[in-house]
């Protein structure tokens, strides 16, 4: 296969500024753009510097790919995190602007090296080992290519995609790439941290990607489904468990360490094993405060997280209870408890059972309790909870417990940074957290374009 092209969905507005660096021209029309624009929905029609034009999108192409770029003014990255916030980003390659439900998506259409350039700044610091970030590399291409065959197979299939189940008991609801249907994937942590060339500076960036440039992981003639996050907690959990009930042979339950930690049961399905797990640091690679490793992989913005290996949160009654009811949209009442139902192999919670005094219902996967649980995100569904103050059987405060910080399948990120801290290579280390996945190129390797 060649290369392929990518759309990535930047921004989502009623109105758009941006600066074309560069000449572009309207493909639909020909015309050479340049300089700042604007443009708006209004009325049903697309203005561009208050100029109507045709149809429900166009496409600015530059002329030349190399040396063009463009800014989009006031992105919002960390999406309901607690780190949200508006930056101009610059970009390279084509812009195109679609309408979705009234407004305006401002969609990037370029390389998927180009691509990874970026997108490996982005999720990381780009001062992280040469190791490190080839192994990123490798598992955001093959990601990033696994999503786009799925995206193509679901287009394809008569069958509609299904990832909610609901009776008056239950709400299990799971979340992933399929939520995008006008693009590849999305520019912020729901699909991979993209935010243009704006960080996009480190030339070992540049040669992680070169290096493994076209190279994936593979599992029986597929492209693996490459996911990672930043910290596992310890272990690592299964796929099916986070996400559609589908097994992933390559993606299973790994302890992050050499050799499993001594005075653990291991099974962490069960409730006494999970707790004393949760409630204790066991040895990982991810189980590190080394500045010098966490710099590698977290961010400015994501370094105002301290204690994420393992961690707190505190509610009173009122605010879980108003917190619940509004992020559900149902009235629990008072809340009882907080009842485990049932733990995937890292002890993440996959279903868990809130008792109120007027309602009790059971909601997952992880991504929904995690959602439910807090503003934004907790850091994960491997908790356990205390209720302490009880009055009348109902408690005035929950303690929830927790350890890790994601979804915790597939590469955990300062567990990786520290393997690579450790002289681990980049291959030893895609085969620690992908067991049975081999590499191939999909397409040619850097200085080898005819080989394929």
């Amino acid at each position: 296969m060649n290369e392929p092209q990518l759309r990535i969905g930047i921004m989502y507005e009623p109105a758009i500024e941006f600066i074309l660096n560069g000449i572009y021209n309207l493909k639909e029309t020909g015309e050479a753009v340049v300089g700042k624009n604007s443009v708006s929905y209004t009325n049903g029609k697309i203005l561009l510097n208050g100029l109507a034009l045709p149809g429900s999108s166009f496409l600015l192409e530059p002329e030349d790919y190399e040396t063009a770029s463009f800014d989009l003014l006031n992105v919002t990255i960390g999406i309901k995190f607690h780190w949200e916030r508006k930056e101009n980003q610059k970009f390279k390659g084509s812009l195109q602007f679609l309408v979705e439900n009234e407004k305006l998506t401002a969609i990037n259409v370029l390389s998927l090296e180009d691509y990874l350039l970026s997108v490996i700044s982005s999720e990381m610091s780009a001062t992280s080992s040469l190791e490190l970030l080839k192994a990123h590399a490798v598992i955001s291409r093959s990601w990033l290519l696994a999503q786009v065959l799925k995206g193509k197979q679901l287009e394809q299939s008569k069958e509609k995609y299904q990832s909610i189940y609901e009776t008056p008991e239950e709400y299990i609801r799971w979340y992933d790439r399929e939520d995008h249907t006008n693009f590849d994937v999305c520019a912020d942590d729901h699909c991979q941290r993209y935010q243009g060339i704006t960080r996009q500076t480190s030339q070992l960036v540049a040669k992680a990607i070169d290096e493994t440039r076209g190279l994936c992981l593979m599992y029986k003639g597929n492209v693996c489904d490459a996911r990672f996050y930043k910290s596992c907690g310890g272990i690592t959990e299964l796929f099916e468990k986070t996400w559609e009930p589908v097994n992933h042979p390559y993606l299973q339950a790994i302890v992050d360490n050499p050799q499993t930690p001594s005075g653990y049961n291991m099974d962490l399905t069960n409730e006494k094993a999970a707790d004393h797990w949760i409630r204790t640091p066991p040895e990982a690679f991810c189980n590190t405060h080394d500045k010098k490793v966490l710099s590698q992989v977290l961010n400015d913005y994501d370094q105002e997280t301290t204690d994420f290996y393992r961690w707190k949160v505190v509610y009173s009654q009122e605010k879980i209870a108003e917190l619940i009811s509004r992020k559900i949209g149902k009235d629990f009442g008072a809340i009882i408890d907080l009842v485990p139902v049932e733990r995937g192999n890292s002890g993440r919670l996959i279903k868990l059972k809130i008792v109120g005094s007027k309602l009790t219902l059971t909601i997952g996967k992880e991504l929904q309790i995690r959602k439910v649980l807090s503003e934004s995100h907790l850091y994960s569904s491997a908790f356990v909870v205390d209720r302490n103050n009880l009055q009348n059987g109902v408690p005035g405060e929950f303690v929830l417990t927790g350890a890790g910080w994601g979804h915790g399948v597939g590469l955990c990120q300062i567990g990786a940074a520290m393997m690579g801290e450790k002289g681990y290579s980049y291959k030893e280390i895609l085969n620690h957290y992908f067991k049975g996945a081999e590499l191939s190129h999909l397409y040619p390797p850097k200085g080898n374009k005819g080989m394929y």
